[in-house]
């Protein structure tokens, strides 16, 4: 049995149903009711309680291990969270983590997702720590402006980085649930190449049949919004990624590549399967 948290996510929903398909019984954790849909077991719970985890993970093998939101500042401590898997039995364990933990060891806004890192290898059990950078899933946040006004508003317009589909994440999660090889192994997980917000609503563009303008937000417009949903951390460590990137931050991986033995998705791609929120 493997479980998965942060079940309804923009990994966590792709790798569900890569893992059922696959034939593999499946728990889904999310912050929804539990049920079972599809075969998939639903259970109600997060990272940011182990008491909610147990109930779950009782009889997992393997764990896929997702912080989100608040989850990266608040809750259990990554000690208790990893503690309740290590009880279950679980031999295996997948933690998403990101690629500024590595780039930018000192800052804030990653803290916990490091606590998280020392977490699983601290944990006696096979680990597998995935590091991705930028979502091109992040785009959703345009989608009322670009349905409505047919507009991308963000900073930063002509600074490209690596941005990767949230899908290949997914991928390379089941890769390192159900196959050996992959056990102590750190994955930074990239799109195939850099792209600007400039160059992603020219995709939009292009996608919808449609001019997609580009207004370029200041930094300080930039957030004023993201303060609203986000917390302050986090904010502003994000800008400064998508501001002043670090040469690794701008530079693709080979992972993606390497794990799936095909190229790592572009966001033209994402734009693809996604287009119904942009229309």
């Amino acid at each position: 049995m493997i479980v998965v948290t942060g079940a309804t996510g923009n990994i966590g929903r792709v790798l569900v149903g890569m893992l059922a398909g696959a034939g593999e019984e499946v728990v889904a954790v999310s912050r929804g009711d539990g049920a079972v849909r599809d075969g998939v077991r639903w259970v109600r719970g997060g990272v940011r309680d182990a008491g909610s985890l147990r109930p779950a993970l009782d009889g997992a093998r393997a764990v896929f291990l997702v912080l989100g939101g608040e989850s990266n500042f608040r809750g259990e401590s990554p000690g208790a969270v990893v503690e309740a898997v290590a009880d279950a039995g679980a031999e295996r364990i997948v933690l998403v983590s990101s690629q500024v933990s590595a780039t930018r060891p000192e800052a804030l806004s990653h803290a916990r997702l490091r606590e998280f890192e020392a977490a699983v290898r601290a944990s006696g059990r096979e680990f597998t720590v995935l590091r991705p950078a930028g979502f091109a899933s992040n785009a959703l946040a345009w989608s009322e402006s670009v349905r409505t006004r047919r507009t991308v508003y963000a900073p930063f317009g002509d600074v490209a980085l690596p941005v990767v589909d949230p899908a290949d994440i997914a991928a390379v999660a089941a890769a390192a649930l159900l196959e050996d090889g992959h056990a102590g192994r750190v994955y930074e997980l990239t799109g195939p190449e850099p792209i600007s917000p400039r160059g992603q609503a020219e995709v939009l563009s292009a996608a919808l049949g449609e001019e997609v303008a580009f207004v370029e937000l200041s930094r300080e417009e930039a957030h004023a919004g993201m303060g609203r949903f986000m917390p302050e951390p986090v904010v502003a460590g994000t800008l400064d990624v998508l501001g002043a990137p670090l040469p690794a931050e701008r530079r693709p991986g080979p992972d993606v590549a390497a794990v799936l033995h095909r190229p790592a998705a572009p966001f033209a791609a994402w734009v693809a399967r996604n287009l119904p929120a942009f229309a």
